[in-house]
This record gives structure tokens, C-alpha cells and sequence, in this order.
């Protein structure tokens, strides 16, 4: 028996021990077992990728770290550090590495991933479709992507933080994932979102000021305000964004007053519920620890030989014994314009350098050493214009004040900036001077980089008014080239680059009224000096007999029937008041659109006879030379033209009664020889949303005074209108002024602008007896001319109706004032958008006697200003005006007033 049993317990030995691993070493990954216990090295054979569907398995199997080829102990810490990889990838939700076939040293593994569910839909509830689109903005769930449980929490947050911002500050966010069953592995994501109310500041309590007033330092807070009477008109709600930069802001008025060392010790804030209705309120305290005074000691420079010290005290303009304050010195130092820097960026010193350190604080004052690092002057070596596609670079180059060989300038090159920008031919958003230094060398190049825009503009228009149609084309090709006319190459479709405007129009309504108009400018006249020269040309006819609208309100109470309201037109004119010589001063235009006074007539068409017809012609030529002046400063300008103008009346006597004869009519023809001069000096930054600078006109336009080289009386009855206005005679002076101040963020995006603006004009005579029938100013309304007949200039005043307060044939005088706060919505190439809100007063009259200039009619509104490069510039405004005109009942109230082609 023992025999027996030695070697069938030796063989049931072997079958427990080998069997299994040889069953293990089959194909069938069941019959093998890998224990953490007997751990043995392989050698890898191959290495598969199972479970997923739309990662790349290459990719993983490269990010698990397992090669074939490797030699691993299994179980071991390649196995581990493979798991660990793909698991901080955060796209599975389980991951498993199996081997699925073992043979002799050889391991064939599996690596098993379960992919997170990826993202089906995206379901909100309890949010407007603005708050939709910005939430799906800051979150960014993507449909197809992975969802994971940190992007699930992460996207709670932020929708949590996106509502806090605008006040919110209880609500609550629940995002609930449900299976997606139209498709496999995806899931719809519902957020629900309870924005609860608006929490808004009850009340700020700040302790431990004694220098500063509670009111003060509340008003140093922009953003965070208590509910009280004095701040009925700012916002109450809370924001913690807002509420961090009023911190910072209050300490500021602390550091402006001398308290530097000021701080906020501790501060609270805290919800709390008032009311019957129980609504969310915040209470902020604030503890504050105000600190020491200051004041500025003793300031001495140090490194200075360009300047005297003296001089840099009195630029500097800090004394000592003078409130320290730490903004004032950074600004009266570095400010891009009032800085102290700019001294020397202006004598070529670009490698400059200051550095203000303080030597001592004595008791209460601080004493400054100012170091002075001069360096060498630096010389312009290239200067480079790139992006002009269009324009000819001599057109660019010839604005230009930095030139090749000369020191260094940061005015010159700013106002190099302003010269291209005043083109009208570039994006003034979009021009940039790159400067670029060579410390190295002493040099420095700079690159204006330009952005072309379109600036020729296309009109074809139609409009029904005042019982008839009016059509319009014209043309305004503002970046011309005449020497090209010939060259076929350059008609792409017109000869353009060389700056020139060129201007055609027809406008017509048939019968009634016709006018057509050529103008040209060339600003550089020879090349070498920007010395304008202009010519127009145009021919009106309108037949006011053509007109069969019959118009019966007279707001002057005469008999006459003279109505100031007629139809709309297009648009034209000078677009923004491009100035061919550098100045804001269109030097001649004409303005399109608006209405033309009507009068109370019939017409019977079958009963036509042209000989009563009532017609108007006008033929007008002129001729314009503008320069610019060296002194008082190069922004000054001068213009002048010399113009005729050739009136044909027949059977006008309804509008020009004064000069009717015994029959009640007006007929002739009529001349008007004249001279214009303006002296403008023009400074703002951008033509068409002007942040600084000023815009100022004086023009004074006289005819030879022909009453002085004759004895006749001309007041006398029996002078007939051939004697007295074959050649009318007159004095006009006009003055403009525009003054542009940033309100807020200078040489920004987004500046609010405050512009202020003077006008006033007086026509006078030579004769009392041979005073103008024209030229005269019609004030009220939009400005907007009617048919450019004759040189009547039309004054807009919002708030009352046009031309309503002025007589038919206008006023000799007028004076007008406005305050207007601009803020621009885009100023993109594309479009240029600023929306405005304006106070405006004026008056007209007809002489000295009766004409009281600050008895004004008042008015104030808002509006807004679109700038397409195609059309030239449009806007709507609505205005109400306060004061009563006599004689026009409904004058004033609330007004709309478009405007087109021109600015106020």
C-alpha cells in the first residue's frame, strides 16, 4: 500500500500544481489566474483597446504607456501606472486591464474603457433667451462632448457666478443629467435655474473716518449705493465685482488727500430681510484706519543736463508743502499727455528713463530724489506705410511730420497719427504708429500701419412727399485721381488713389423741381503744399405751379400761405466735414434732403399755362483756394472762393412780396457776386467721433458794394428791381466753435465725450434801402435744406419744428448754443455708431432793434448717429422744446428730426 500511495500522491501533486497553468497558458483567458502573491515578468505581445467608440486607440494605448515589447512583472506597477494614466484623463468612468492570453513568458493585454456619456441636448428653465446665450457663452457645453462630474459642478459655478454679477446673489442652480434615448452613451443635461430677486444695498455703515465725511467717501463708491434719496438716480444693487473696485476707490480718495498709509482694517457683508414683504437686502460695514497726513517735501533731480532743474519743477508743478498725492504725481510724470516724459520725448531723448524715489519721510513729508536716465537722442532712420491698398502712398506720406534724419518727436508723430486720420481714406480706430527702437544704434524706425475704408458713397433714392415723387442719383468718389483718366489700368472701376473728391448729382421730381450739381477738390494743389483748390458747378429750376399738394397752414398768420414744412429728400453734402487743407471746414457743398418751403397754391393741369407759372432757376459757379497757415500754430487754415450765383424769377411775388410789382408778381433776373473768406483752425483727433480738440470758424462772405458807387436813393418807391437787385450786395459773418473734452477713459473704445458748440451769424447791408433779399439764416429743426437754390444757410435747432423760427425769407442774425454727451457703440470700420443725449437753445431775428440773443428758445433730447462708409453719415434725434414761438402754435413740443448727410 505505501507503495501504492507515494506515487499517486506525487501524481495528484502535479495535477493541482501544473494543470492549471497549463490550461492557463490556452487561448481561453478563464483557465489562467495571476496572482498579486506569485508575481512573474512578461514580456508584452500585444496590446489591445476595447469598450470605446470615438477616442483614437492608438492614442491610448501610447498615453497608457505599455509597448509591446516591454518586459512588466504582472501583477506590478506598470499595470498600476497604466490605470493611473488614463483615469487623470478624465474621459472614462471605468477603466480595466485584463490579459487575455498568456503564453510561456508572452502576455497579450486587454485594456477595457467605459467613456463617459457624451452631451445630447442642452435643456434651461428659469432664464430669458439673453441670459441663455450668455450662459451657453461662458460654459460652453458643446454638443457631442463628454460630460464629466467636475464640468457638471464647474458649470453650476459659473452659472451661479454669471447671476451673482448682475445681483443675483441667491440663486440657485440644479443641473439634472437624464439618458438621452435617441442616442447610445448620451445624456440631456436640464438646468434649472431660480434667480430668486435682485439683492440690493439697504444700508453701508464706515467707521473710523474722522478726515473724510461718510457722504464723501459714499460718493467715491461708483457702483455700490445705498437706498437713500440722494442716490435715487444711481443703482442700488450689489455687486461683489463692482463692490472690490469701490474699495479700491475709496482708498484712492484717501491717497488723493494726503492718506497714503489708509486702509481697510475689516468689512462685512451681510444679508438681511426687510420690509413687510421680507425682500433679500445687504448691509456692508466697512472699518476703516485712515493714517497719517502727508505732504510733499523736498524734490530734487538727479541725471538731468538737457534741462534745467528749475525748468522741471515748474512742468512738474508740485511744491513743496503741497498734499501729497500719489495719482497726481504719476500723472504730472508719465500721463501721455500732460506728462512730464513727453519734454524729452519731444527733443528725440525716446531711450529716456525716470525713476521718482523716495530718499526720506520726515515726520509728515516725503522728500523725492527724481532719477534721470537721458540717454542718447534718438533719430528716425526708416519711416514705413503698409496697409494702404488703395491710396498711392505719396497721399499717406505727404500728412506726415516724421521724416527720415530727424530726431525723434512723440507730438509730430501724433500728430502725423491725426493728419492720416483727418484723410477720411483710413479707419482712424485702426491706424497704428509702431515705433519701433534701436537703443543699440540710436535710431529708431516706425511703421504706419493703415486700414482702408470705403469711403465713396452711391446714392439712388426715392421718396413721396408733399404730394409728389422725388428721385435722386449721385455719385461721391472721395479718393479720385485725375492724372489717371487716361490710363486704362487704373480704372478698377474709377481711377482712384490720389485723395481727389469728385462729386455728381441729379436730383428731380418731375415737373416741379429739377437740379443737377458737379463739384471737385483737389486737396494738394501742385503736389508740394497742401494748398486746396475746388470747383462747382450746379443748375436748379423749380416750378412751384408744378406743385398740385395744396398746403393751407401759414404759421407767421400772413396771407401769403407760407409753410415751412415740405418733403424729404436723399441724403449728400459734406459727409463730416472733410477739409481738403487740414482743417474741419467744408469748403463748399451742397446739402441734399430735407424739405423746401411751400406755398399755398392750385394747380389745374388741364388748364396749364407756363407763362404763370411760378419759376425759380438758379445757375451758381464757384471757385474755392484753401492754404494752411504757419502761425499762430499750423492748425490754422484759411479758405477762399469767389463765387457767382444767377437767379431767374418769374411770377414769384408769393414769396418775395416786398419786391412785388403793381401786378403782385416778382420777375428778373438777378445776380449775386461774391467773396468768401474763413479763417479755421481745426484740432480734434477724429473726423468722425472726436474725442479732443476743437473745431472754430470765423467766415465773413461780401459783395462789392455797389449802392457806394452810385447816387441813387434806393429806398425810394419808384426804384425798380432791375436798379435795386440786379447785383444784390451784402456782408455776411459767420462764427462756428466746437470744443470736444473726454468725459471718461481718454483714448479709449468706449470714451464718453462732452461736446459744447457757439454759433452766431449777422447778415448786413450796405444800404438800408438795398438790404438782400438773400442769404439769410432759417433757424429750427434739423437743419436740413431743401433745394440749394441760394446761399440761404439753414440752422438746425432741435425741438422745433423747421425753419419755424425764422420768416420765410430768414433772418438777419441768430445765435445758438449746445451741450451734447456722446457715447459710441462701435466704431468699426464698418459702421461707426454713437448714441448722444444733447441741450440745445437759440434765437433769430431780423435786426438789432428787436433781437434779444439770450432770449432763447430751449430744447433738449436724445438721438443717435450711424457713419456707413456707402451712404456718409445718417442719424435720428428727438427733441422737446420748452418755449413757445409766437405766432407758431405747435413750433416746439416733441420733435423728431433726421439728418442725413451732415452733422449738427
Amino acid at each position: 500500500m505505501t507503495r501504492i500511495k507515494r506515487p499517486l500522491v506525487a501524481f495528484l501533486f502535479l495535477f493541482v500544481v501544473f494543470v492549471p497553468q497549463l490550461f492557463a497558458q490556452e487561448a481561453d483567458s478563464t483557465n489562467f489566474s495571476i496572482y498579486y502573491s506569485s508575481a512573474r515578468n512578461y514580456t508584452i505581445a500585444d496590446v489591445q483597446v476595447s469598450g470605446i467608440r470615438y477616442l483614437d486607440k492608438n492614442v491610448l494605448i501610447q498615453l497608457s504607456g505599455l509597448k509591446v515589447g516591454d518586459e512588466i512583472m504582472v501583477p506590478g506597477d506598470a499595470i498600476t501606472l497604466a490605470i493611473k494614466k488614463l483615469w487623470q484623463q478624465g474621459l472614462f468612468s471605468d477603466v480595466k486591464i485584463q490579459a487575455t492570453k498568456i503564453v510561456g513568458n508572452q502576455i497579450w493585454l486587454d485594456i477595457y474603457l467605459q467613456e463617459r456619456p457624451r452631451l445630447g441636448d442642452v435643456n434651461f428653465y428659469g432664464v430669458s433667451k439673453s441670459e441663455k446665450d450668455d450662459i451657453t457663452e461662458k460654459v460652453l457645453l458643446l454638443r457631442g462632448s463628454q460630460i464629466t462630474d467636475h464640468q457638471v459642478n464647474s458649470s453650476e459655478r459659473v452659472i451661479k457666478n454669471l447671476f451673482h454679477g448682475k445681483g443675483y446673489l441667491n440663486t440657485e442652480v440644479n443641473i439634472v443629467q437624464r439618458d438621452d434615448t435617441t442616442q447610445n452613451n448620451s445624456v440631456i443635461l436640464d438646468i434649472y435655474v431660480d434667480k430668486k430677486e435682485k439683492v440690493k444695498v439697504n444700508n453701508i455703515e464706515i467707521i473710523g473716518n474722522e478726515a473724510l465725511s461718510d457722504v464723501t467717501l459714499e460718493r467715491a463708491m461708483k457702483k455700490t449705493n445705498e437706498k437713500s434719496l440722494r442716490n435715487f438716480f444711481k443703482t442700488k444693487k450689489f455687486l461683489e465685482e463692482e463692490y472690490e473696485k469701490d474699495q479700491a476707490n475709496l482708498i484712492d480718495k484717501y491717497n488723493e488727500k494726503g492718506y497714503r498709509d489708509a486702509i481697510i482694517v475689516d468689512d462685512s457683508v451681510y444679508q438681511v430681510e426687510v420690509g413687510r414683504k421680507n425682500k433679500p437686502r445687504v448691509n456692508i460695514d466697512i472699518d476703516l484706519e485712515e493714517g497719517d497726513k502727508y505732504y510733499f517735501g523736498d524734490i530734487r533731480w538727479v541725471g538731468n543736463t538737457v534741462f534745467p532743474s528749475d525748468y522741471l519743477d515748474l512742468r512738474l508743478g508740485i511744491k513743496k508743502g503741497d498734499v501729497f498725492n500719489q495719482k497726481i504725481l504719476d500723472k504730472r510724470l508719465f500721463d501721455n499727455e500732460e506728462g512730464l516724459n513727453n519734454v524729452y520725448l519731444d527733443r528725440g531723448y525716446l531711450f529716456f528713463n525716470l525713476e521718482p524715489v523716495e530718499v526720506n519721510i520726515d515726520g509728515d513729508t516725503i522728500n523725492y530724489e527724481m532719477r534721470i536716465f537721458e540717454g542718447k537722442q534718438a533719430t528716425i532712420n526708416e519711416v514705413r506705410i503698409v496697409g494702404n491698398t488703395k491710396t498711392h502712398e505719396h497721399v499717406a506720406r505727404r500728412e506726415l511730420r516724421t521724416y527720415p534724419g530727424d530726431l525723434f518727436s512723440k507730438t509730430l508723430l501724433m500728430r502725423s497719427y491725426r493728419e492720416l486720420a483727418q484723410l477720411g481714406h483710413f479707419d482712424p480706430e485702426a491706424i497704428n504708429p509702431d515705433v519701433q527702437p534701436h537703443p543699440e544704434e540710436g535710431t529708431v524706425d516706425i511703421e504706419y500701419q493703415l486700414q482702408e475704408k470705403a469711403n465713396d458713397q452711391i446714392e439712388l433714392s426715392g421718396g413721396w412727399g408733399a404730394g409728389m415723387f422725388v428721385g435722386s442719383v449721385g455719385l461721391k468718389f472721395a479718393n479720385f485721381s485725375v492724372r489717371n483718366i487716361f490710363n486704362k489700368e487704373a480704372w478698377r472701376p474709377l481711377p482712384t488713389g490720389d485723395g481727389q473728391t469728385l462729386s455728381v448729382r441729379y436730383q428731380t421730381s418731375g415737373k416741379y423741381y429739377r437740379t443737377v450739381s458737379l463739384s471737385f477738390i483737389e486737396p494738394w494743389l501742385g503736389g508740394k503744399k497742401p494748398n486746396s483748390f475746388s470747383v462747382s458747378l450746379s443748375h436748379s429750376r423749380i416750378n412751384y405751379s408744378a406743385n398740385r399738394y395744396t398746403q393751407s397752414y401759414s404759421p407767421y398768420g400772413n396771407s401769403y400761405g407760407y409753410s415751412p414744412y415740405g418733403y424729404g429728400g436723399g441724403y449728400g453734402g459734406s459727409s463730416y466735414g472733410y477739409s481738403p487743407y487740414g482743417g474741419g471746414y467744408s469748403p463748399y457743398g451742397y446739402g441734399y434732403g430735407g424739405g423746401y418751403p411751400q406755398y399755398n397754391y392750385n394747380y389745374d393741369s388741364e388748364n396749364e399755362n407756363e407763362d404763370e407759372d411760378q419759376i425759380w432757376e438758379t445757375t451758381a459757379l464757384a471757385l474755392g483756394y484753401g492754404y494752411r497757415l504757419s502761425w499762430p500754430d499750423d492748425y490754422f487754415t484759411v479758405y477762399h472762393e469767389l463765387s457767382l450765383e444767377h437767379y431767374n424769377l418769374r411770377n414769384m411775388g408769393s414769396m418775395f412780396y416786398f419786391m412785388a410789382d403793381e401786378n403782385g408778381q416778382v420777375n428778373g433776373t438777378f445776380n449775386n457776386l461774391s467773396f468768401k473768406t474763413v479763417f479755421g483752425r481745426s484740432s480734434v483727433d477724429n473726423p468722425l467721433y472726436s474725442r479732443r480738440g476743437s473745431n472754430l470758424s470765423l467766415a465773413l462772405k461780401v459783395t462789392p458794394p455797389y449802392s457806394w458807387f452810385s447816387d441813387k436813393d434806393y429806398s425810394a418807391a419808384s426804384t425798380t428791381n432791375e436798379e435795386r437787385y440786379k447785383w444784390i450786395e451784402y456782408h455776411k459773418w459767420l462764427f462756428k466753435g466746437q470744443w470736444f473734452t473726454p468725459l471718461t477713459n481718454p483714448g479709449g473704445e468706449h470714451t464718453l465725450v462732452l461736446k459744447t458748440a457757439l454759433e452766431m451769424g449777422f447778415l448786413g447791408y450796405f444800404d438800408s434801402g438795398r438790404k438782400s433779399p438773400f442769404e439769410g439764416f432759417i433757424v429750427g429743426g434739423s437743419g436740413m435744406s431743401g433745394y440749394n437754390i441760394y446761399g440761404t444757410d439753414y440752422i438746425a435747432l432741435r425741438g422745433y419744428k423747421d425753419y419755424s423760427l425764422s420768416p420765410r425769407n430768414g433772418s438777419n442774425m441768430y445765435s445758438k448754443f449746445t451741450t451734447e454727451v456722446r457715447f459710441p457703440i462701435t466704431l468699426k470700420p464698418s459702421a461707426t455708431i454713437y448714441a448722444l443725449a444733447f441741450l440745445e437753445a437759440g434765437n433769430a431775428g431780423l435786426s438789432f432793434q428787436n433781437y434779444v440773443p439770450f432770449k432763447l428758445h430751449r430744447s433738449a433730447g436724445v438721438g443717435v448717429r450711424i457713419f456707413l462708409p456707402m451712404f456718409g453719415l445718417m442719424g435720428i434725434d428727438w427733441g422737446y422744446g420748452f418755449d413757445e414761438v409766437p405766432g407758431v402754435a405747435d413750433a416746439a413740443g416733441s420733435q423728431f428730426h433726421f439728418v442725413i448727410g451732415q452733422q449738427f
